[in-house]
């Protein structure tokens, strides 16, 4: 596993809520291009496909809420499915993410689901949040899929969320991230379930359910 630091367990500390994303979608779809936008703000045009996984952590606060954003990036390539999917259990969003100047890659959204429902083992899948970027705005010109058909597939298949971001513009970055939070928050609201002063396995599965969608 690549990453800034690689510890078993990541431990929350005070009044600050540790959440766990996961980035999924095809492979190029510029998946490490947001997460380092978000984190470093940075663009590199250069970046090579992630193999396997890593991940970044953010501080933020959202709505009052001190928060750390652990961010996993993972490899869209078939080959490294075997390595990816061990880092699904114990997300609480998944940002399910297509370019907007390859129709392939969002035809290809709803295997990514299913595989992410799969292979983490959720316990209320009806309820787990997500949240949908069409990246690469900035090539318009090029653009296969359109903002109404994106919004209509996220109605159809949960109601979640969509954001169309540009991680070389800097186009709706952090609202995209700041969103799978609030998503995560509203889910807590719903419940009993106190996330504070816990302890986050990070291949374990501690699960919030989601809120009701739009």
């Amino acid at each position: 596993v690549l990453g800034l630091n690689n510890p078993a367990r990541v431990v929350m500390s005070g009044k600050s809520l540790l959440l766990k994303v996961i980035l999924l979608g095809d492979g190029g779809v510029g998946k490490s291009s947001l997460m380092n936008r978000y984190v470093t703000d940075r663009f590199d045009s250069q970046s090579f496909h992630t193999i396997g996984v890593e991940f970044l952590n953010r501080d933020l606060e959202v709505d009052g809420r001190l928060v750390t954003l652990q961010i996993w990036d993972t490899a869209g390539q078939e080959r490294f499915k075997s390595l990816r999917t061990p880092f699904y259990r114990g997300a609480d969003c998944c940002l399910l993410t297509f370019a907007v100047d390859d129709l392939r890659s969002f035809q290809n959204l709803a295997a990514w689901k299913k595989e992410f429902m799969f292979y983490s083992d959720v316990r209320d899948p009806e309820r787990f949040p997500f949240v949908v970027l069409g990246n690469k705005v900035d090539k318009q010109e090029g653009r296969e899929v359109g903002s109404d058909e994106a919004r209509a597939w996220c109605e159809e298949n949960g109601c979640f969320p969509y954001f169309e971001t540009s991680a070389k513009d800097d186009m709706n970055v952090g609202a995209a991230f700041e969103a799978a939070v609030r998503e995560v928050l509203a889910a807590e609201d719903h419940t009993d379930h106190a996330l504070l002063s816990s302890t986050i396995d990070l291949h374990g599965n501690r699960k919030v359910p989601r809120s009701s969608c739009c």
